[in-house]
């Protein structure tokens, strides 16, 4: 049983290591997001961000669903190309490393243990940016902004929050919970009432089982 065991957890190493190998061999050229967004005046349309949202979380939840986390999601680091492609995912490593940038850091990172909840939490603050064209967390220092988003709760008062649906809104603040023991994950949040019924995307088969297994999305 034992060696039968060693075989097959090599085999399934084998198997990630391929699939990061051809994902890091991917060309993309498209373009980074932080370009598009700038390119945008600084924002996306809330129609736009949902489906920048759902390709997204698409990628994230298919990597989450074979044990792989990413650690420092960012605008830089997500390329377009008819799709979004991110690299420099990591598997079979223990996650008590404070890594990322820290604008789009989570809080648990931050204590040194974390899980897949922390590429959720990146994924959100990139939300808000689509959503509002600011950052949640800011500070003028490294430290600073560690501190705030330790401590501080992202402005949703501030236009345009109040001009967007409440889903939208409710979306950001589910996703920015400082307790990842309850932020969804990223094939949670594909079935939240903001992003569910965009038509642009379909969610691939797997990932709707992968949800099925986690449990639904909670009102």
């Amino acid at each position: 049983m034992a060696e039968a065991k060693r075989q097959s957890d090599a085999h399934h190493k084998e198997q990630m290591d391929e699939m990061m190998s051809s994902m890091r061999a991917m060309l993309c050229k498209g373009g980074e997001l932080l370009d598009r967004i700038l390119s945008r005046g600084g924002k996306y349309t809330e129609d736009d961000a949902k489906v920048v949202m759902i390709q997204i979380l698409n990628v994230v939840a298919f990597c989450h669903l074979q044990g792989v986390v990413h650690r420092d999601l960012e605008p830089e680091l997500l390329e377009w190309d008819n799709g979004f492609k991110c690299f420099n995912f990591f598997t079979d490593q223990k996650l008590n490393d404070i890594v990322g940038s820290a604008y789009y850091v989570a809080p648990e990172v931050l204590h040194r243990s974390y899980s897949i909840e922390v590429d959720v939490w990146s994924i959100d603050v990139i939300a808000y940016i689509l959503l509002c064209g600011s950052r949640p967390f800011w500070a003028r220092t490294e430290s600073g902004i560690f501190r705030t988003v330790l401590k501080a709760d992202p402005s949703f008062e501030e236009p345009p929050w109040p001009s967007l649906f409440a889903e939208a809104k409710d979306f950001v603040k589910r996703l920015l919970n400082k307790d990842p023991r309850k932020r969804m994950i990223a094939a949670q949040a594909l079935s939240h009432p903001w992003i569910k019924n965009c038509n642009d995307v379909k969610v691939p088969l797997d990932l709707l089982k992968f949800k099925l297994m986690k449990g639904v999305y909670l009102m």
